[in-house]
């Protein structure tokens, strides 16, 4: 019994002693570097279509209610109705 004590003791003394390393990222680093602005929720197709011209590929309505999808170079859309409901910056590698 003595002996559990003592280990128990001993492991307390221990534990204030180790140390696990803390790794930060900033929240939403990825998108600083971006200086393009995207198409607000609730726009129109036609007004994307006046501000950032036709998308390099229009993927077919799908599901109920039906959802289609633009993409462009850096981005894509989700548009519900004919309206933005998403805009998805695409991930792009950091420049060494």
């Amino acid at each position: 019994m003595r002996i559990r004590s003592l280990f128990a003791l001993l492991l307390l003394l221990a534990l204030p002693h180790t140390q696990a390393q803390q790794l930060t990222i900033p929240l939403g680093q990825q998108g600083t570097r971006y200086s393009i602005s995207l198409p607000e929720r609730g726009q129109s197709q036609a007004s994307v279509l006046r501000t950032w011209g036709e998308p390099l590929k229009r993927h077919a309505s799908v599901g109920q209610p039906p959802i289609s999808r633009w993409d462009y170079m850096e981005f894509s859309l989700y548009f519900e109705s004919g309206r933005v409901i998403n805009s998805v910056l695409h991930h792009q590698e950091p420049q060494p």
